[in-house]
């Protein structure tokens, strides 16, 4: 059984095709929509409605195929997973457009796992975790998402890969399959005993990202962004000043590490007896430090000026977010020595007041007096420290 259903707007002739269209059926088929595109203009957009096409075999691809060869302007719109799936092994997928319908999910009520820049992190059931993108056309950034994970797992980095698109409300929303999977921050905030052995299973996975060697051009490189950092020094430092801390980011090796770049307790899930790295959106390469000093800031830079930011942010204590930086700065160098350890925190502290002088000018939601307040503070970190420092790597 075939149907099909035609709609005009301006610009555009929407077919509505439904039922089945396979080797009984297809020629008959291909008459109608045929006879539907009389007197289309070369301009006007043909879309191919498949919200209820059931199937489409070989016969039926070859009618697409036609269609879209004597209209140029064609897409195929809500086409269900498993007939998506024949468009996508047939190659369909790269020679047209062909838009999947997503099924939809709610996430009212459901618990907040984590939040950061490009997206809200839910549980939705045991055994399901539904990412939603700020951005209501994220389709693009869902799949750059997807391709950094896979990539990032068959090099060896422990990260769960998304399986599904859905669409929450008017946005999108990426899905894990992780069954009672708790973040380290849900751990943290129920047994915070647990801060040193946390501390060490979350730098186990990120010495496994930074052995991960690239290739020039693989991932963007971060000292790319960090020069836009310091740029945004130039008005208010010394020039003395602004022009060593221009040079200590610009000798820091250009090595090509993998790097998260958004490392930290909300984004390290324990499933079972198996620790997972999520949000792979944020990959770059280059040198550890940048890492070690986004790390910093999460657990610590944020909330120099103000603790109740990063129990905001993690759901902790300022002072257990405080302890699991320093146990993590431990295991990372695996040494005690509080000393070297100080010298490292020294270089990061450049680096997150670097970053922090930008982000406070960028701030919409900060007053004026805010901003002022929290350039002085970075401002002043800066002037006394890049005089003492030699270098910011290690």
């Amino acid at each position: 059984m075939f149907a099909l259903e035609k709609k005009s707007e301006p610009g555009c002739v929407i077919l509505r095709i439904a039922g089945r269209i396979e080797s009984s059926n297809a020629s008959s088929v291909e008459r109608e929509i045929f006879s539907a595109m009389e007197g289309l203009d070369d301009a006007d957009r043909l879309v191919l409605d498949a919200e209820d096409l059931a199937y489409v075999s070989s016969a039926g691809l070859r009618v697409v195929l036609r269609v879209k060869k004597a209209h140029k302007n064609t897409v195929v719109t809500n086409v269900r997973s498993d007939v998506y799936e024949i468009f996508d092994m047939t190659g369909f997928t790269e020679m047209m457009e062909i838009e999947k319908a997503y099924r939809t999910v709610d996430i009212t009520g459901c618990e907040i796992l984590g939040e950061g820049a490009n997206g809200v992190v839910y549980r939705v059931g045991a055994d399901m975790i539904v990412k939603v993108y700020r951005n209501a056309d994220a389709l693009e950034e869902i799949q750059k998402e997807r391709d950094l994970a896979r990539k990032a797992f068959v090099m060896g980095v422990p990260t769960a890969i998304p399986y599904d698109v859905v669409k929450v409300g008017d946005k999108y929303g990426s899905v894990f399959e992780m069954l009672d999977a708790l973040s380290f921050a849900a751990i943290l905030q129920r047994q915070p005993e647990r801060v040193q052995e946390l501390a060490k299973a979350g730098v186990d996975i990120l010495k496994i990202i930074h052995a991960t060697k690239l290739k020039p051009g693989d991932l963007p490189d971060v000292k790319i962004e960090a020069r836009s950092w310091v740029s945004h020094t130039e008005p208010y430092l010394k020039r003395e000043t602004f022009v060593k801390l221009r040079r200590l980011v610009e000798d820091i090796p250009d090595t090509t590490n993998m790097l998260h770049g958004d490392f930290h307790i909300k984004n390290i899930m324990r499933q079972g007896g198996e620790n997972l790295l999520i949000d792979m959106d944020t990959l770059t390469m280059g040198h550890p430090v940048f890492e070690l000093a986004a790390i910093y800031l999460a657990y610590v830079g944020f909330s120099e000026l103000d603790p109740t930011v990063v129990e905001k942010f993690l759901g902790i204590p300022a002072a257990l977010a405080r302890r699991f930086f320093d146990e993590t700065m431990r295991f990372y160098f695996g040494t005690d020595d509080e000393e070297k350890l100080r010298e490292v925190e020294k270089k990061l502290r450049v680096l997150c007041f670097t970053r922090l002088v930008r982000r406070t000018l960028n701030k919409t939601q900060a007053t004026e007096e805010e901003k002022s307040a929290m350039l002085t503070a970075y401002v002043s970190g800066l002037e006394e420290l890049v005089p003492t420092m030699d270098k910011l790597y290690f």
